[in-house]
């Protein structure tokens, strides 16, 4: 018998037999729903293969160096990803309108400008950003010197200088060797790659409550918020003379600014557009060097965990200084990292946990100042006939935390009475904050003096005053969220 044919739906029977009592609240789901529910499924896929089609092409616009190449006696390995980002000068790569422009000049030093860990968590949740001053005191592990070949035992060096001396691969042993953090990936940015992605993300946005000028690199900033294109970020980032604060400001001020991007990229849809995203990246990678497992899957995992970044998911802090101005035959004064506070803020790296849990700003019953104590280079000089009087003020100052030069001279005249702090009008803060840690003292101000305050002793002179930075964002040991530096 042939099989019968199937019948119409005119033709079907009208009765249906019973269902069970979830069919008919199923079947009363509006069909629009189910229409969006599939849209949308087919656009988040459709955007997940665009974007990884099109950050897979950046592979090739990466500069690779090998800085883990047949290292041994690593730090074992934590929680998290660690990323040593490292800013080199570069200014090789920069027109002569821009060098003269931004007051690029002088040869490049083929040295690290800038160095800063930068912790992503495991849950990528929170990435924790450590800044390590480029002047301090290291030790070099034994390695090979990478311009003459000779072989080295290890030895001390400014840190900045490792690059020079071994390229990547010393700096990333040096660091790991300082700070026992394992590092996993290598990125390092020049000032062409810096430019041209703060030109591209359409400008920063940066505040500042005190004017900035730096005569060095052409900063000039009054009070107010202010977009800063490639050039004129460049200019923020690079100053060490807007103030007495020499790099501990500029790191502060790196600090702000990086915060301030990272709020722009996830609040302004950059990250969640595949096509916007590569043309920063495009803009990052192309003048960079990575280490080669730095790739599309871990730009890929970076973009998407900034995706639900906010300014209070990153968290900054500076190595806590033991000692400023140490000095080390051969090679100067060094910056010496507190070796207990340090270990804590490293140790946090280490089992992935945030760094304000752990380092807090420092607390005591010192007199509240305006600029730290740590941002204040001041030259002490002998106004008197007592013999070691300088020196006694110098390590007095020293020892309550300002940077003092630690090698104290005499005045041209030995009958000053009243002591006397001699400052540039422009680091008139800082000049105040001294001040109070030598009471009784009198402000003379000097145009043209520069970023190093003097203090000319005198034979009033009893003790040092402790002070501290009014504001913890100013305090050299504390951590601060980025929602906490950006402009509000």
């Amino acid at each position: 018998m042939p099989p019968t044919p199937p019948r119409s739906p005119a033709s079907r029977p009208q009765h249906r037999p019973r269902r069970p009592p979830a069919r008919p609240v199923r079947r009363k789901r509006p069909r629009w729903a189910v229409r969006a529910v599939m849209t949308l499924s087919v656009v988040v896929l459709a955007s997940a293969g665009i974007g990884h089609s099109v950050v897979s092409t950046l592979d090739a616009d990466i500069a690779r160096v090998d800085p883990f190449k047949d290292m041994k006696n690593r730090p074992r390995a934590g929680h998290g990803m660690n990323v040593l980002l490292v800013g080199t000068d570069g200014r090789d790569r920069i027109t002569e309108e821009e060098r003269r422009r931004y007051r690029l000049g002088g040869a490049p030093c083929h040295c690290t400008d800038t160095l800063m860990i930068v912790h992503i968590s495991e849950d990528r949740e929170r990435a924790s950003v450590v800044s390590l001053p480029r002047d301090s005191y290291a030790e070099t592990p034994p390695h090979t010197d990478a311009t003459t070949g000779r072989e080295h035992h290890g030895h001390p060096v400014r840190i900045n200088a490792a690059y020079a001396e071994g390229g990547p691969q010393l700096t990333v042993r040096t660091v790991e060797h300082m700070t026992h953090v394992k590092i996993d990936h290598y990125l390092e940015v020049d000032f062409t790659s810096f430019m041209k992605t703060v030109d591209v993300l359409g400008g920063v946005k940066i505040c500042t409550a005190q004017p900035l000028k730096d005569t060095y690199t052409g900063l000039e900033l009054p009070p107010g918020t202010h977009t800063l294109t490639g050039g004129q970020a460049l200019q923020y980032v690079r100053s060490r003379h807007a103030d007495a604060s020499s790099d501990i400001g500029r790191m502060k001020r790196q600090q702000r600014f990086l915060a301030s991007l990272i709020d722009h990229a996830t609040s302004s849809g950059i990250l969640l557009n595949p096509l916007k995203f590569r043309d920063v990246a495009r803009a990052v990678l192309g003048s960079v060097r990575a280490d080669r497992g730095f790739g599309t899957d871990e730009l890929l995992d970076l973009g998407r965990a900034m995706r639900t970044f906010s300014p209070s998911s990153s968290e900054f802090t500076t190595i806590p200084i033991g000692e400023m101005g140490h000095v080390v035959k051969g090679i100067g004064s060094t910056v010496k990292w507190d070796p207990v506070k340090a270990e804590r803020v490293f140790r946090s790296l280490r089992d992935d946990k945030p760094l304000a849990t752990t380092v807090a700003p420092a607390r005591s019953a010192a007199v509240r100042v305006e600029v730290a104590p740590q941002r204040i280079r001041v030259q002490v000089e002998n106004g008197t006939r007592t013999p070691g009087l300088a020196k006694r003020v110098d390590a007095a100052l020293a020892a309550t935390g300002f940077r003092t030069t630690g090698h104290p001279t005499t005045a041209p005249v030995d009958t000053v009475r009243r002591t006397v702090i001699t400052y540039d009008p422009r680091w008139d803060r800082s000049a105040r904050s001294l001040a109070a840690a030598l009471p009784g003292s009198e402000l003379r101000p000097k145009p043209g003096l520069g970023a190093t305050l003097k203090v000319t002793a005198g034979a009033d002179f009893r003790q040092v005053r402790r002070v501290r930075a009014e504001d913890p964002v100013r305090g050299e040991f504390g951590v601060v969220r980025g929602n906490e530096v950006g402009c509000s």
